[in-house]
């Protein structure tokens, strides 16, 4: 397998395509795009190197394997969060300082995850398969930033973990359920088809069935934002 440094195949492959010599960066860029644009089940690493205009084992050198390439697209994702909330202003100064930034963390990643929907079941899939020390160090600073935010209020690391858990729990819970596909055929213009009610037999769901137009209405960010006030209610005296 293939090492930073060029080792075997991968040496031998070239890693200059189309947009120039590849970078790690490079790689990511265009996994992620390809994921926006096909889904998850059309990356593979002969594909995303016909998008880079190089052969498969080039790719090798940046990610040593599809689980590697996965990882990556979560890191992508969180690099992308920094890059957001480096851009917002953070709350001022006051009591409720902490509820503030940990309200602005929640919906740059709502707004991220509402960018790449396709990417967004990795956050759970990659997340449940790696170890706390092996994740992405883009993932890591997103824990350690809210973890203080917590501390800073005056959470003990008992208290923290557990507000933690709930916030990350709540916070990617609502993005999975908010950002699900709906809609059966969008070309169609009644609302019955277009959910493809029809599809659904009446006398095994009729709640469901009753009940999925409001379903398929996003809460938005307002929902995210009622959501985590009445979770943060909970521990608010503690801090």
């Amino acid at each position: 397998m293939a090492n930073e440094a060029g080792t075997g195949p991968a040496r031998r492959a070239s890693d200059r395509g189309r947009y120039g010599r590849l970078s790690r960066e490079r790689v990511l860029t265009s996994a992620l795009e390809l994921v926006d644009r096909e889904g998850l089940s059309a990356l593979s690493m002969r594909r995303l190197g016909a998008e880079l205009g190089v052969e498969a084992m080039a790719l090798y050198r940046y990610a040593s394997s599809k689980d590697a390439l996965l990882d990556g697209l979560v890191e992508a994702l969180y690099l992308e969060l920094e890059a957001r909330l480096a851009a917002e202003p953070a709350a001022g100064p006051g009591a409720s300082t902490w509820r503030a930034e940990l309200h602005r963390i929640a919906r740059a990643t709502y707004d991220v995850c509402l960018a790449h929907p396709q990417a967004v079941p990795l956050l759970a899939t990659r997340m449940l398969a790696l170890p706390l020390a092996r994740r992405p160090a883009a993932v890591l600073r997103d824990h350690e930033r809210v973890l203080a935010l917590l501390r800073e209020a005056g959470l003990d690391a008992a208290g923290s973990a557990s507000v933690f858990q709930a916030f990350t729990a709540w916070l990617l819970g609502y993005v999975t359920v908010d950002l699900r596909p709906m809609v059966d055929n969008p070309d169609e213009p009644d609302p019955a088809f277009r959910l493809g009610l029809h599809r659904m037999p009446s006398h095994e769901v009729p709640v469901l069935r009753q009940t999925a137009p409001a379903l398929a209405e996003r809460g938005g960010p307002e929902g995210l934002a009622a959501g985590l006030d009445a979770l943060l209610d909970r521990f608010a005296s503690r801090a």
